[in-house]
């Protein structure tokens, strides 16, 4: 019988992204444990997240919360707490209260990774869950007209895709980020919003360096509806030269998504599954998208 690679216990995964995405890839792999590391996405701007980066600064949680949420195995008061979101028509409206709580641990921390760890410990998450940096700093883009556009609620408002993304300020990788990447045996990116989830920890220097001396297998894994917003105009192919871009031209090597693109050059070996959950088309069904990275592994 054939060993699934995911059950080699060397074998170091990490996946970058944000949002609803990049938890469903944690999610999916959470039974591999502390072998597994999420690199998040902490540029959100938007709801609650944005609210307190306008009145208390620092990174944006969103993103880290919505996969500390999707890894949460075993249902406590505690996890009640941390997803619990406030409604009314006070101050306290719309805002999240797992937001809140990273906010202030994070306040009390030294760095932001270790509001993060007790986080984990208190939720029972042993994902290893890492913000692309520990420094604030907004995403922003060049539009065709040569306009600027700051923040991820406005890129994402865009008509057309942009010219380029870019941060502002640019700020240094988490360090424990740039370690996990160079240990990679295997590195996923995506799913999720294109521009707003998976581009902004590529655009961070000391983790695009990391990426374009790895070792390790890349695979991007597609969306399986079209993007709202301007990434829904990116063709596929278009998407891959981005990130080999922001990767220092380091090539990606597998694409993982429910149908084959015949128009992608020769060298991107790709993947057809299905992996969408029976309850929602849109979303990927956690242990589908296991199985399918699985068999992206076994055949590379």
């Amino acid at each position: 019988m054939t060993l699934s690679p995911l059950s080699d216990r060397t074998t170091r995964i990490v996946a970058i992204g944000g949002g609803h995405g990049l938890g469903r890839v944690l999610s999916a792999l959470s039974e591999h444990g502390s072998r597994v590391t999420g690199i998040v996405t902490t540029t959100d701007n938007g709801g609650s997240t944005g609210r307190i980066r306008a009145c208390q600064g620092g990174i944006a949680w969103g993103d880290m919360r919505n996969c500390l949420n999707q890894l949460i195995t075993e249902p406590s008061v505690g996890s009640m707490l941390f997803e619990y979101r406030f409604k009314g028509k006070g101050e306290l409206n719309g805002h999240n209260l797992g937001n809140l709580i990273l906010t202030a641990l994070d306040n009390l921390s030294v760095r932001p990774l270790e509001a993060i760890q007790l986080i984990r410990d208190l939720l029972n998450v042993k994902t290893h869950i890492l913000p692309m940096s520990e420094h604030p700093s907004d995403l922003a883009a060049l539009t065709a007209d040569g306009e600027t556009v700051a923040g991820e609620t406005h890129v994402d408002e865009l008509p057309q895709p942009p010219s380029r993304l870019f941060l502002s300020p640019t700020v240094p990788a988490t360090r424990e980020a740039v370690e996990a990447i160079e240990l990679a045996d295997v590195i996923l990116l995506g799913p999720g919003s294109f521009l707003t989830s998976v581009m902004p920890p590529l655009l961070v220097p000391e983790l695009s360096r990391a990426l374009k001396q790895s070792q390790a297998k890349i695979v991007f894994i597609r969306n399986l509806g079209k993007e709202l917003g301007p990434a829904g105009a990116m063709p596929l192919a278009t998407m891959l030269t981005w990130c080999e871009r922001a990767m220092g031209g380091r090539q990606i090597d597998w694409v993982l998504g429910e149908t084959a693109e015949a128009s992608l050059a020769e060298r991107y070996q790709q993947k057809e599954a299905q992996m969408a959950s029976s309850n929602h088309s849109w979303r990927h069904d956690r242990d589908k998208l296991r199985q399918a990275i699985d068999e992206v592994l076994l055949n590379s």
